[in-house]
């Protein structure tokens, strides 16, 4: 089943990069694709739902997922998104010759007014050699800020042994040398 989605959740689509890595100028002119085992639209509460192995497209935007819910507001303008899966997954080529940005998490939700997506237990976002871990990542798509961190691991023990505590994990690759 193939359904598009309004154009205001084209505005998900390039929220996902930073400002130094838009995503293609030309993903914007596709259209959303969404395919799912099961799609629900409620109008009265502004609510699209998709389950069962999901899959959005807008050009070289690739999202897959268990679940995903939209909410729009009253004007049919999209107000915030929830992804969930075993992990949740985004992929984008940006413009120019910078690697592709991925990332994922069990959870990824997005709020549009606020311009903040998260990515939530086992959460990490990647491009190229550069690399962010942790239990939760918050991106300012806007201010292109990234922020971390680890659970507590206050949790019970469960059958494998003590609750683990995860912590924060950046990878910053070397600066390569150019040849003059």
């Amino acid at each position: 089943m193939k359904n598009v989605l309004p154009l205001s959740l084209t505005a998900l689509c390039l929220a996902l990069f930073a400002k130094g890595a838009v995503a293609l100028a030309t993903d914007v002119e596709k259209p959303i694709e969404i395919e799912a085992d099961f799609a629900e639209l409620d109008d009265q509460a502004g609510r699209t739902t998709y389950t069962g192995n999901v899959v959005v497209v807008q050009g070289t935007m690739r999202m897959t997922g268990d679940k995903l819910i939209a909410n729009f507001d009253e004007d049919q303008q999209l107000v915030d998104v929830y992804l969930s899966g075993k992990p949740a997954y985004f992929k984008q080529t940006p413009d120019g010759d910078k690697p592709e940005i991925e990332g994922e998490g069990l959870q990824i939700e997005y709020n549009q007014k606020k311009s903040l997506l998260y990515l939530i237990e086992k959460a990490s976002l990647k491009q190229g050699e550069r690399l962010f871990e942790g239990y939760r990542i918050n991106y300012d798509t806007k201010s292109s800020i990234i922020t971390g961190r680890g659970n507590n691991a206050t949790g019970a023990a469960s059958k494998n042994g003590p609750a683990s505590r995860e912590r924060v994990k950046v990878i910053i690759p070397p600066k390569r040398k150019t040849s003059e």
